[in-house]
């Protein structure tokens, strides 16, 4: 893809949108667009520093938003945290997902889809159960075990989520390349 005015605010408005999003009260645990927007961004964008910067800008934006509220009593959940550079470069690390992902190929979509929530499901609850995360679970095999039970709604609806805004990501973008306005900006 190549990175025209019009795409560049395309995506500047995909990534404020997606951290409006996830920083909304009330929205289920884990169904964000972040991993979509990895996997979108490592298999349709050309220049590979962007498509990683795709889910790193909109988690930071988010976070900030995060933080506000946080500051004002509007939520219980911090914007920074311990921890924090770690989620960032796992979520970065998700776009690699995207490289392997044919953006023309369904069934290829689907399964980056279940890949790069699972990727992170098991490597942030291996990462908070290492580091504690105030969870205080046993440093043992069955401490390692319930952590993942302990993550399992979000990992559920990571899935979910992941499935839903790749379907709208890969989906916009399919039906914006064979459109005239596609055809005409190619």
């Amino acid at each position: 893809m190549k990175l025209s005015r019009y795409t560049l605010i395309s995506f500047i408005l995909l990534i404020v949108i997606a951290a409006i999003y996830r920083a909304l009260p009330g929205r289920p645990w884990g169904f964000a667009p972040q991993f979509a927007m990895a996997i979108f961004g490592g298999s349709v964008l050309k220049d590979k520093k962007m498509s990683f910067l795709l889910p790193i800008l909109s988690l930071l934006i988010s976070d900030l938003l995060y933080e506000i509220l946080y500051i004002n009593n509007l939520t219980d959940i911090r914007g920074f945290y311990s921890g924090q550079i770690e989620n960032y470069l796992l979520f970065a690390s998700l776009t690699f997902v995207g490289f392997f992902v044919n953006q023309k190929n369904i069934g290829s979509i689907v399964k980056g889809s279940i890949a790069s929530p699972t990727i992170f499901f098991l490597a942030s609850n291996l990462m908070v159960w290492i580091g504690n995360g105030g969870l205080g679970r046993s440093k043992n095999l069955q401490g390692l075990m319930q952590t993942y039970v302990d993550g399992i709604p979000f990992y559920t609806n990571s899935i979910i989520g992941t499935l839903c805004f790749s379907t709208f990501l890969f989906g916009a973008y399919y039906l914006l390349q064979e459109s005239s306005f596609g055809k005409k900006t190619a």
